[in-house]
């Protein structure tokens, strides 16, 4: 067996967070009722029994709960004994604003967080891992250096394979992708587009392998000239690891230094407004289909002109495409 490790700077190094699948509630159990259902986690208090189990088991067996979470395990071999992690996580979770409920194990600790907030806080441990590996000289691991550039021609048939992947699960519905996503065929005709910006196509390389890529193409409001981002992918076993922020903030970057006055997107305002995304037409600009609602957003860059009216047009390719993101 590895020795538990008790030294913080380590510990935070190394914790390698992970998300277990399904989603966990926190329920007070009946008096003298038989235990049933998988119940991952118990404490006996004066009051009463506390399960955390699965929400489906919940809700088969009638329990009540408010609080629904998602189960994210830190790897790291932690021992009882060490002192700081706990108070290291929850500060910078309390920091972006998560709330986290800490369950010890022998082996790991575990954080349950809300459910809506399981992307951000893996970003934000990622994040405060790679902050103390680098403050460690390194710590006791390689630290990957993620980067960022420009989209050459020859990269063109790794980022088709890369959007495959990345969406073989359909964002809309939850569910596998029969057949090539639409989202491939989409970027392939952006490629060949007259509104085309090869400044946008960005590329995300860790260790040489392309990870992540953006596409940022010409659209208009009226006669405004605006970016339209998407798609946006990254490869799946590295999604919620902060790539994909780290490409949108390039994006936000290369577009403030080239002038640019806003960027249009299609996705959830949950997850885009950390970047400063508002409603579109809270600035004055439709959105191509009107029952995309709230989750057709705008960026105003720091030359966003005001006064803008109009109804968003993404480029050629986009005709048609539904669920553009």
């Amino acid at each position: 067996m590895t020795p538990a490790e008790k030294d913080l700077n380590t510990l935070l190094a190394t914790m390698r967070p992970v998300v277990r699948e399904g989603e966990y509630v926190y329920a007070l159990w009946p008096h003298g009722k038989p235990l049933a259902g998988h119940i991952a986690a118990a404490v006996r208090e004066a009051e009463g029994l506390t399960v955390v189990l699965p929400r489906a088991d919940a809700d088969a067996l009638g329990l009540k709960y408010d609080f629904v979470a998602a189960w994210i395990t830190l790897q790291v071999h932690s021992s009882l004994e060490a002192i700081g992690l706990t108070a290291a996580v929850s500060a910078a979770l309390t920091e972006a604003k998560i709330s986290c409920n800490v369950l010890a194990g022998f082996h790991h600790d575990h954080l349950l967080v809300p459910v809506a907030d399981a992307e951000r806080a893996l970003e934000v441990l990622h994040e405060l891992s790679a902050d103390s590996r680098s403050a460690n000289g390194g710590g006791q691991l390689p630290v990957p250096k993620l980067v960022l550039r420009g989209e050459q021609p020859e990269d063109r048939p790794a980022l088709l394979a890369l959007t495959a992947a990345a969406f073989s699960i359909s964002p809309v519905t939850g569910l596998p992708v029969e057949g090539e996503p639409e989202e491939v065929d989409l970027l392939r005709r952006l490629f060949d587009c007259g509104e085309y910006l090869p400044d946008f196509s960005i590329v995300a390389e860790l260790d040489g392998e392309i990870v992540g890529h953006v596409i940022s193409t010409r659209g208009r409001a009226g006669e405004l000239e605006l970016l339209g981002l998407g798609p946006i992918g990254v490869v799946p076993r590295l999604q919620r690891h902060g790539i994909g922020s780290a490409l949108m903030k390039e994006t936000i970057d290369r577009a403030n230094a080239a002038g640019e006055r806003g960027i249009a997107l299609l996705g959830s305002p949950e997850y885009y407004a950390r970047f400063g995304f508002v409603p579109s037409t809270s600035l004055g600009v439709q959105a191509p289909d009107p029952s995309w609602g709230d989750h057709f957003q705008l960026l105003p860059l720091a030359l966003w002109p005001g006064g803008v009216s109009g109804t968003f047009r993404y480029a050629e390719p986009f005709d048609g495409v539904p669920a553009a993101s």
